[in-house]
């Protein structure tokens, strides 16, 4: 019989709500009877991330200002999953579309990783979009100011050597879309 691990909730006290994050302090018991008191407990929105691939094998990557970091990046497209989509297919269809313009002949699921799940309560969903099309007067999304770049999948693969890319959940996203396009094989 396996031991039990699980703690409860013996008291929890919202500390911060609102659209972005949810912020709360629990009082927990483990399952020998110690108390664990507070315990910080992060909820953010699910969020979706793509390694997307244009029609004629184009990475499309965004630079972006980081505020937490102070720096500008170079990551994959995605963003929140909102209660409006109807599956996590659609949402990541409707980040890459209007972030980038661009839309998908295929968007395959990757999986889903945690952040933390000591103290978060949310995942991102990896997937790898492929086949995609650029639609010019799509509007993009006014309150993302990024710049789409677009590099062949050699060099994409490089700057993933060189460590150019510092948000690790979207690493994860990277090494899952690469090893499903053969460039990483894992025995």
């Amino acid at each position: 019989m396996a031991k039990e691990l699980r703690w409860t909730i013996k008291e929890s006290k919202q500390l911060l709500k609102d659209k972005w994050v949810d912020v709360r302090a629990d009082v927990c018991v483990r399952p020998d009877g110690s108390i664990i008191e507070p315990f910080y407990v992060y909820g953010f929105p699910d969020y979706a991330t793509a390694v997307a691939i244009t029609k004629d094998g184009k990475v499309i990557l965004e630079r972006i200002y980081r505020h937490g970091l102070n720096v500008v990046a170079t990551e994959l497209p995605g963003g929140c999953v909102d209660k409006t989509d109807a599956t996590l297919h659609d949402a990541i269809a409707r980040e890459l579309l209007e972030e980038t313009g661009y839309s998908f002949d295929s968007i395959e699921y990757l999986g889903k990783i945690s952040p933390n799940p000591t103290t978060n309560t949310n995942v991102m969903h990896m997937f790898l979009a492929t086949g995609g099309v650029f639609y010019p007067d799509q509007p993009l999304d006014i309150d993302e100011d990024v710049e789409v770049l677009l590099v062949e999948l050699d060099e994409f693969v490089n700057m993933v050597q060189r460590q150019e890319f510092i948000q690790s959940m979207q690493l994860s996203t990277i090494f899952f879309a690469l090893q499903k396009l053969g460039r990483i094989i894992v025995k």
